[in-house]
């Protein structure tokens, strides 16, 4: 049985009879699709009120009745543009009404490429970037000043969903991977600012190569739309991903030591242990979930 598989058929073991999560308030923007969506799932099984936070209503609002269905109550939808300086204020104030004026966790996950080479990127490509990977995660955090900044001895914590192009940087992402790598910065400043009085803990969590449509193939067509109406394509070319050393499956990925990518569920479960009391000493940090690439 392979490990991931394992750890779903115990994981009602774990949380028994409440959940690691239990009486917690959760943002997590970016989940109306792939490890945004299966953060909320798995966060509200853990005992969790999860606020949806996505672009696309529809998305959001489809993530929202799955995890209602299964139990009510434990999820709503806030649908917004994140570098709409209005809606973080709007989340904060949707979650405090959700939570009984309680947050306790941020998760800032909402991204997307915009990619081109340095010298013909365009302003537009640079700005938006990072808009999206720093700007509305700052003005997120800052929103939610007020339910962080609390002295009652509960745990509150910020993820902040970086890349391993923001560590390393990479070809034809000098804008996505600026925006990344600011990331880490605001992690550890959280962390350093809210930890001492507040006990706030702040971290980063930088995912290599996992299977979304950010890196599915660029040719399959998927596409986000802007809020101005602008559609930017996602994903890798097809002569990028191609690159193995043959045609075997476990020879498919090099330059990973597991020899696969990870899928959403697995890369959500990453950032459902950072938030959980069993990484209640881990703060500041940038934990690289990568399966071994880039060690």
């Amino acid at each position: 049985m392979a490990p991931q598989d394992r750890i779903a058929q115990v994981s009602s073991h774990l949380n028994y009879p409440q959940g690691l999560l239990a009486g917690q308030v959760a943002i997590i923007t970016g989940a109306g699709q792939g490890v945004g969506a299966e953060a909320a799932r798995l966060f509200a099984n853990e005992g969790a009120k999860v606020i949806v936070a996505d672009l696309d209503a529809q998305k959001a609002e489809g993530v929202v009745k799955a995890i209602n269905d299964a139990a009510p109550g434990r999820a709503i939808a806030v649908v917004g543009d994140v570098t709409d300086p209005a809606y973080p204020k709007k989340v904060v104030e949707k979650a405090a009404e959700f939570g009984n004026g309680k947050i306790h966790i941020i998760v800032n996950n909402a991204g997307y490429t915009w990619d081109g080479v340095i010298h013909k990127m365009s302003d537009k490509q640079w700005n938006t970037m990072l808009a999206v990977h720093a700007t509305a995660p700052f003005r997120l955090v800052q929103a939610a000043a007020p339910y962080f900044r609390v002295k009652d001895g509960v745990q509150r914590v910020v993820v902040n969903i970086s890349s391993t192009s923001g560590i390393h940087g990479n070809p034809g992402q000098a804008n996505y991977a600026a925006g990344k790598a600011a990331m880490v910065g605001l992690s550890k400043t959280i962390a350093k600012e809210w930890g001492p009085q507040f006990g706030v803990r702040a971290n980063t969590i930088a995912f290599g190569f996992v299977q979304t449509r950010l890196t599915a193939a660029k040719e399959a067509g998927a596409f986000i739309t802007t809020p101005e109406g602008e559609k930017i394509a996602l994903g890798i070319p097809t002569g990028q991903l191609s690159k193995k050393s043959g045609d075997g499956e476990k020879e498919q990925y090099p330059d990973i030591p597991l020899r696969r990518p990870a899928s959403p569920t697995e890369a959500a479960r990453s950032i459902l242990g950072v938030v959980s009391p069993l990484f209640s000493y881990v703060n500041g940090q940038t934990i690289m979930v990568t399966g071994g690439r880039n060690m």
